[in-house]
């Protein structure tokens, strides 16, 4: 069972079962728990694959036994997300936890720039289970409906589950109008029917200063 103290800090429950999490995030723990190193992009040789085409570099590992476990990274904000057979892409730094039963991967989602040919690359959870995702201050949850398309600045980016549609513009950024901006301008856009997690801080991405 996933819950929350105060809302920089997560507490696993486990009874004989097991959680992923972001290596190097367990603060605490009480009973008997048995600790295995994993690999980020998904598991077995496609996963091993996945990895090495995107270089992704996120650690996870796996903890298994009967107690409790606290996890927090940063003192970063932690997100509760039930996921009910649907999918859940999340930035790889945002990713903080999730039950072991959730089938984990990395898809390509898109350029990120013309002219650097950046990529985008997405951890992925599927099933039916919980997951824990940061944020830098509290996120917010934006749905996106066939009515209301979202644009939403790269550095902001969380999460998004549903059925939505991503999709990159270049182009004049949020900073970029306030003369902040530098190299290329890009944004994401969403379509279709889910939800976007956004953060009230933005990170540097790899596509320029955006």
């Amino acid at each position: 069972m996933f819950r929350l103290q105060g809302s920089k800090v997560l507490a696993v429950d486990m009874t004989g079962d097991a959680v992923k999490a972001k290596n190097g995030s367990m603060v605490a723990y009480d009973g008997e728990m048995a600790f295995k190193k994993l690999s980020g992009g998904g598991e077995g040789i496609r996963g091993m694959v996945t990895r090495r085409l995107t270089g992704e570099q996120m650690t996870v590992m796996e903890v298994k036994g009967h107690g409790t476990c606290w996890f927090a990274d940063r003192a970063s904000e932690i997100n509760l997300v039930a996921l009910q057979g649907d999918k859940l892409y999340v930035e790889s730094s945002n990713f903080l936890a999730a039950d072991a039963g959730l089938r984990t991967g990395t898809t390509f989602t898109g350029a990120r720039g013309a002219a650097q040919g950046n990529g985008l690359f997405t951890t992925t959870l599927e099933g039916h289970g919980q997951a824990a995702i940061m944020s830098d201050g509290p996120a917010v949850v934006l749905r996106v409906s066939a009515q209301y398309p979202l644009t939403v600045d790269p550095g902001a980016y969380v999460a998004h589950q549903g059925n939505l549609r991503q999709s990159f513009q270049s182009g004049v950024t949020f900073r970029t109008l306030y003369g902040e901006g530098g190299g290329e301008a890009f944004q994401i856009r969403f379509e279709g029917d889910g939800l976007v997690y956004v953060q009230p801080s933005e990170r540097n991405t790899i596509a320029g200063d955006v």
